[in-house]
């Protein structure tokens, strides 16, 4: 469907309450996405201070995102059911105790486990936020124009998610991060009760046993490629896990086979190009997510950065993530989804190749700088062909569910991704200590992203959408 002109939508002016709804959806959506990327640059200090093992220290990431993914679906449908306004606060006010929880731990367990609670909470209040905003601005140029304000706000908070984490870490502490969610989240429930509507509420069923059966085989599978690397002498285990999530996810695709209203209809997978897509996102995912966590332990580990110059140093690859981003749509016009997905996967694959030969005197300008900008450039101009692909084809009734499937695999992509590149990153690495031990890792762990690419790419190369069949999608 072709939208507005931009002109045109750029003319368009809210009235006050809506500027004020518009206001409320944009902040609760920021501080999900700043608080993803806000714990990155604090990484290291996270684990100086609580005792974290390397292997460990992927929990605090993907503690919160397998339940985010795992949850998220039943996150949107309890909007539906018992009212979108009603979730969203809700969904914030999990947020905003987690967040309070995180920032006293003074245990690894307990960080861990408020970031599970945390990740509970963002995935009742993400999928409130979008509702909220399609429910508050009728289709045309108020709603292109909001949601073009709300796509800004995430991509723009992502990359100052990362330099902010790393500046409190630096002159304050990592804590205060999470403490500062807890004023802005009151002041945010006191204007939805003020401003927003509260919405209709339709009867329906919870899946409550696929979203728990998925979290929990997700979870189990993860724990299990991850303990592989802390279990050496104790193989049993970290199989047992493994196997435990293959049946717990083969129970949850029976029961989503027979569910009434299930929270992932297998219909979905019957196109190939929707398939592929899931399946492509969650490497893609899972590719990058480890570019993150690994390069800011470097940086700070190896190169000596302290975590605000780690910050800002991944300032860049931001930005140009952030414009290849906002040029996609164009691109994918004059050029076809196919064409921009294959480049900027062939951009970050490049990037990852390169990030993997790093050493002890690698210098920024000489090993990251380069490599980290193609990586910027290649999530930038990927991710909007895999969503346009993953919602492709759908039925106006599975048209939330095709949605919230790409946020899951979104997610439960990335704690996959960064449970093999864990794995990967212990391989050879016994002998070795401090600096040498870290560059070691990043190494492994940046070819294991790039073989996650190629496997990808191949996908992709069987199951996209074909130039002769080529749809252009406005932005």
């Amino acid at each position: 469907m072709q939208g507005p002109p931009h002109s045109a939508a750029s003319e368009v002016r809210f009235p006050a309450n809506q500027t004020a709804i518009l206001a409320i959806i944009m902040v609760s959506y920021v501080m999900i996405v700043l608080d993803i990327s806000i714990v990155i640059t604090g990484l290291p200090k996270i684990q100086a201070e609580l005792g974290f093992s390397s292997e460990g220290l992927s929990w605090v990431s993907n503690a919160y995102t397998l339940v985010f993914g795992g949850f998220l679906l039943l996150g949107a449908r309890a909007g539906d059911i018992l009212g979108r306004r009603r979730m969203f606060i809700v969904g914030l006010s999990i947020f905003m105790v987690s967040s309070l929880m995180i920032g006293m731990a003074g245990t690894a367990s307990w960080l861990v486990g408020a970031r599970a609670v945390q990740g509970l909470g963002s995935a009742i209040l993400a999928p409130s936020t979008l509702a909220l905003l399609q429910t508050n601005f009728p289709a045309g140029p108020q709603r292109t124009r909001a949601i073009s304000f709300y796509a800004s706000a995430a991509g723009i908070s992502a990359s100052i998610g990362l330099v902010l984490g790393g500046v409190l870490a630096d002159w304050l502490s990592w804590r205060v991060g999470f403490f500062i969610n807890v004023p802005i989240g009151l002041g945010l429930i006191i204007a939805a009760l003020r401003h927003i509507e509260e919405t209709a509420q339709h009867p329906g069923t919870f899946d409550i046993a696929g979203a728990i059966t998925s979290t929990l085989g997700m979870s189990a599978l993860v724990f299990g490629i991850v303990d592989s690397v802390a279990a050496e002498g104790a193989p049993l285990r970290p199989a047992v896990a493994v196997l435990a999530g293959i049946i717990l996810l083969s129970i949850f695709v029976f029961l989503e086979a027979r569910a009434k209203q299930p929270i992932m209809p297998l219909r979905l997978f019957a196109s190939r190009e929707r398939s592929g897509a899931y399946a492509v996102r969650m490497l893609f995912l899972g590719a990058n997510v480890g570019f993150f966590f690994f390069s800011t332990q470097y940086m700070q580990g190896v190169l000596g950065y302290s975590p605000a110059q780690a910050g800002l140093a991944f300032l860049p690859a931001m930005i140009v993530n952030f414009i290849a981003a906002l040029a996609a749509p164009r691109v994918i016009a004059r050029f076809g989804s196919r064409i921009v997905l294959f480049g900027s996967m062939l951009s970050g694959l490049l990037g990852m190749l390169l990030l993997g030969q790093v050493s002890v005197g690698t210098t920024y300008l000489s090993g990251l700088a380069v490599p980290m900008l193609l990586i910027g450039l290649g999530q930038g101009g990927a991710l909007g062909p895999l969503t346009s692909a993953g919602i492709a084809n759908v039925s106006a009734s599975d048209a939330g569910a095709a949605s919230g499937l790409v946020n899951v695999a979104h997610q439960l992509g990335s704690s996959l991704g960064l449970g093999l590149q864990i794995a990967a990153s212990a391989i050879g690495a016994r002998a070795l200590t401090g600096r040498l031990l870290l560059t070691h890792r990043i190494g492994n762990a940046m070819l294991c992203a790039a073989a996650m690419l190629v496997v990808g790419l191949l996908i992709a190369f069987f199951t996209a959408r074909r130039p002769d069949t080529d749809v252009t999608i406005a932005a």
